[in-house]
C-alpha cells in the first residue's frame, strides 16, 4: 500500500477536479439536464453522489482546503468523474501517491463502458475485468447474481470463486457446471499465454493448481478456444430458473467487458427478469412455479 506523500498538491488537485467536473455534462453520466440548469457541467452535489461522498467533502477538495483523500477515495473520484487511465494516474499523483495500488488500478472502469452503463437504467448489466472481476453492477444484476463487487484478493475473480466457493455455482443449472468449469480453465489458460508467466493470470492459475484438484485436472487437458454460451441458465433462490441471453461489449484496451442480460419477451424468464429489475434487490420472496 502506498504511503501518504508530502507532495500532496491541494491547489492543483482542486483545479483539476473543477475542470473535470465542469467538462462533464449530465448526459455523460445518465442524468437529465432539466430546463433550469445554469451550472457549467455537473453540480458538485451530483459529482459527490457519483463518487459516494458528501458534497461538502468534495467542495473542500475543489477549494483546496480539504484533507488528503485516501487511495480508495481517489479511486472513487476517478470513477465518478469518468477519468481516463492517464487522468486517473494524474489524479493519484496530485493527491500525493507516487504509485497506484495494483488492485485499485484494476478496478478503474473504462470511461467508454461507463458511458454505456449510465444509459442502462433499469437494465440487468455489469462490467467485468480481464480476470472476471465484477467492477460495477446495476441493481437488477445484483438481484440476479448477488453483489459481486465487494470481494478482495483472488476471490475478486469469478474463475477463482467458481472453483473455491460452492455457493457461486448454485446460481447456475447443475447440468451446466462441467461446461462452465472447462470454459473457465480454458479462458484462464488463454489469459496466461497472452499476459505471460509473471502476470496476475499466471499467479491465479498457479494458486488454483496448488489448491483445487478439479482445476488441476482440467488444466492438464490444455484445452483452449472454449467460450461461454450466449444463453445462460440461472437458478435464482427466489424466482427459480431463468434462461437469459448475454450480450457482451468488449473494451480491448483495458480488457474489460460489459455484459447485458436479456430474456425473450413473452417467456417465463422474461417475466422473472422483469420482476428482478423492478425490485432491484436480492431480499424478497416470490412464487416459484
Amino acid at each position: 500500500m502506498a504511503a501518504m506523500d508530502r507532495t500532496f498538491d491541494r491547489s492543483s488537485l482542486g483545479a483539476f477536479l473543477r475542470t473535470r467536473r465542469t467538462a462533464l455534462q449530465p448526459e455523460d453520466v445518465g442524468l437529465r439536464r432539466g430546463q433550469r440548469r445554469r451550472a457549467a457541467g455537473l453540480r458538485r452535489e451530483e459529482v459527490a453522489e457519483l463518487c459516494t461522498m458528501s458534497a461538502d467533502y468534495f467542495a473542500r477538495l475543489e477549494r483546496g482546503d480539504g484533507p488528503q483523500p485516501s487511495e480508495q477515495m481517489v479511486a472513487a473520484i476517478a470513477r465518478g468523474l469518468r477519468l481516463t487511465p492517464d487522468e486517473r494516474d494524474h489524479l493519484f499523483l496530485l493527491a500525493g501517491y507516487r504509485s497506484t495500488r495494483r488492485d485499485l488500478r484494476s478496478q478503474h472502469v473504462s470511461p467508454g463502458l461507463m458511458r454505456v452503463m449510465d444509459g442502462l437504467t433499469g437494465t440487468t448489466a455489469q462490467i467485468m475485468g480481464p480476470l472476471g472481476e465484477t467492477l460495477l453492477q446495476t441493481p437488477s444484476a445484483v438481484s440476479l447474481l448477488g453483489d459481486q463487487t465487494n470481494y478482495t484478493g483472488n476471490a475478486r475473480s469469478a474463475t477463482y470463486r467458481w472453483f473455491t466457493d460452492p455457493a457461486d455455482r448454485e446460481r447456475y443449472l447443475a447440468e451446466d457446471h462441467d461446461t462452465h468449469s472447462r470454459t473457465n480453465v480454458a479462458l484462464l489458460r488463454s489469459a496466461v499465454t497472452r499476459d505471460g508467466p509473471d502476470s496476475d493470470a499466471a499467479d491465479l492459475a498457479d494458486e488454483l493448481r496448488r489448491t483445487n484438484e478439479e482445476f488441476a485436472v482440467l488444466w492438464e487437458r490444455h484445452e483452449v478456444g472454449l467460450r461461454f454460451s450466449d444463453t445462460k441458465r440461472f437458478v435464482h433462490p427466489q424466482v427459480g430458473r431463468l434462461d437469459i441471453y448475454c450480450q457482451l461489449l468488449l473494451e480491448p484496451d483495458q480488457g474489460q467487458s460489459l455484459l447485458i442480460f436479456t430474456a425473450t419477451p413473452g417467456t417465463d424468464s422474461h417475466e422473472k427478469l422483469a420482476l428482478l429489475t423492478v425490485l432491484g434487490t436480492d431480499q424478497f420472496a416470490a412464487d416459484i412455479d
